[in-house]
């Protein structure tokens, strides 16, 4: 029981974690279409810039500034390279954003050096919230969960309940007709990107010390991202949100669960042994591929449901 309920929560944090990123790529890749490859690599340097902050001014001004450098840099990302690509289709803009996750992380290598920096949790929050099962929950954990809600709400509340929310949906259904409303849609896009690139900047911030804030650190979240993505459906940040949440249990109890098919047949009363065809596969414990499951998940649910778990578009 201590096993599963310690796992449950970190299974918690990490999702709400994966979904702090994720909200941000759900905007921009759901909504426009741009397949933005550089997502985490704008993470990531939202966890060096929320370091370097914090040097000179502390944790919450980096809370603050980060996330707003990396919206302003995803607006001009927008502004001066995605949309002189835009109009010749997918492929250049998955080529362009793919040449600047590679341009970003050299940046970060150069200016930063290629190992870890030390971003520490703030002394505010380096604390145990309570103890359960004799473990230990540190009140930061709690915090990542407390922004993670709050950036759920605040974006779904932006979309639906606001005037601003309603010509954005609009004008990524129906540019046209906004335009003619008076609306500047290219405006409107770049209003979008850099605020999906100002969400992976503030995932970034409050990722980079729960985690490790290293130069690798955005190929390491990058895929399980899209993943997230993809398995919640485009369109859906409702299912992002539930995808995240999947993703981090899963990831999380596939490490401390110790199991394979073999122990499953063995409930039912079929035993496996050396002689038994593939028991080299169904020996293979849990924890070895753990980091598989979640693209074993992607591909299911790819042939099952194409539009993911609460997807309102094709992928």
């Amino acid at each position: 029981m201590e096993v599963f309920v310690v796992s449950l929560l970190n299974g918690l944090v990490y999702g709400m974690l994966l979904f702090m990123l994720a909200s941000g790529l759900t905007l921009i890749f759901s909504m426009m279409g741009v397949l933005n490859f550089a997502h985490a690599s704008v993470y990531m340097l939202g966890a060096y810039f929320a370091y370097t902050i914090s040097l000179y001014l502390g944790f919450w001004p980096a809370l603050i500034l980060a996330p707003i450098l990396c919206g302003l840099l995803g607006a001009a990302i927008e502004m001066y390279g995605l949309r002189q690509v835009h109009r010749h289709g997918h492929i250049p803009e998955l080529l362009f954003t793919f040449g600047l996750a590679l341009i970003i992380e050299k940046v970060v290598q150069m200016t930063w050096g290629m190992v870890a920096v030390p971003y520490r949790i703030p002394d505010g929050l380096d604390f145990s919230l309570f103890t359960i099962y004799g473990t230990q929950f540190p009140a930061y954990r709690a915090f990542m969960l407390l922004i993670s809600a709050l950036m759920f709400a605040a974006i779904w509340l932006g979309l639906t309940r606001t005037r601003i929310g309603l010509i954005i949906q609009a004008s990524l259904t129906h540019p046209d007709m906004v335009g003619a409303l008076g609306h500047n849609v290219p405006r409107v896009f770049t209003i979008v990107f850099a605020a999906g690139t100002a969400l992976a900047g503030l995932a970034g911030v409050i990722g980079g010390n729960y985690r490790v804030t290293e130069p690798g650190m955005a190929f390491s979240m990058g895929p399980i991202v899209f993943v997230v993505v993809v398995f919640g459906g485009l369109g859906s940040l409702t299912g992002c949100f539930i995808a995240s949440i999947i993703m981090g249990l899963i990831q999380t109890f596939a490490v401390v669960l110790d199991y394979s098919l073999a122990d499953l047949l063995e409930l039912v009363g079929i035993v496996v042994t050396k002689a038994t065809p593939g028991a080299e596969f169904l020996t293979v414990s849990l924890p070895r591929i753990g980091a598989l499951l979640p693209f074993i998940l992607l591909v299911l649910i790819l042939v099952l449901r194409p539009r993911g778990l609460m997807g309102t578009r094709d992928t």
